[in-house]
């Protein structure tokens, strides 16, 4: 594993999602300053282009207003501690966004559809490495981040096999700090991964060593 170093790692991975069909984007790309943004600043965590055309594709019937509101809501979720927010959009990625909305005369309530299990190819799949993360007080750039329609559903962190002194528990240290210095990055996450390139461990937002 010597001939390997951290940025080969981080680029034989974002191989593997390419072969699966994901998308890739390079960070800096997909910043305001890049050459394809699709973020209005380096606190935004959330890609507000790909979320809104995939819920329109997902929820025809749904009126346009109704889904921006839910996207506002669902970004800027207002729930006080960052395990608590995880729970409950956690729930609306799995049960849909429960809305209601004016056809003609009548109301209707219905769950919006965030992610299409059912459909798996209708979703929106991103690859992006690089991304930088402004915080409270740090800025912050994961190895690599997995988007679904647009939401960050998982953090991969990686370290270099060839470094001896580092392991694959650098990796999950880094991702604590990542937590309390980018906690919005958190809001939507499914699942944090690691890996020195021998080994790999995956594990939620609020497992501990012994659970990854």
């Amino acid at each position: 594993m010597s001939f390997i170093n951290e940025e080969n790692l981080e680029n034989i991975s974002i191989e593997w999602f390419k072969e699966i069909g994901y998308e890739f984007a390079h960070g800096p790309d997909i910043a305001l300053d890049g050459k394809s943004p699709e973020r209005d600043d380096l606190r935004q965590v959330f890609l507000i282009g790909r979320l809104k055309s995939s819920l329109m594709r997902m929820n025809p019937e749904v009126p346009i207003k109704t889904i921006e509101s839910v996207i506002l809501q669902i970004t800027n979720p207002n729930i006080p501690g960052l395990i608590s927010s995880n729970r409950q959009f956690h729930q609306w990625i799995t049960t849909g966004f429960l809305i209601s909305y004016m056809n003609g005369d009548e109301e209707r309530s219905r769950r919006l559809k965030i992610i299409d299990f059912e459909k798996p190819s209708n979703n929106d799949f991103l690859v992006v490495n690089q991304l930088k993360v402004t915080g409270p007080k740090y800025n912050r750039i994961p190895d690599i981040v997995i988007y679904v329609n647009g939401i960050p559903i998982a953090v991969i962190e990686l370290k270099n096999p060839a470094d001896e002194k580092t392991d694959i528990w650098h990796a999950y240290n880094q991702l604590q700090t990542y937590k309390e210095n980018i906690p919005d990055l958190f809001l939507s996450n499914v699942l944090l991964v690691i890996s020195d390139g021998t080994y790999a461990k995956v594990g939620s937002l609020s497992a501990n060593e012994e659970r990854f």
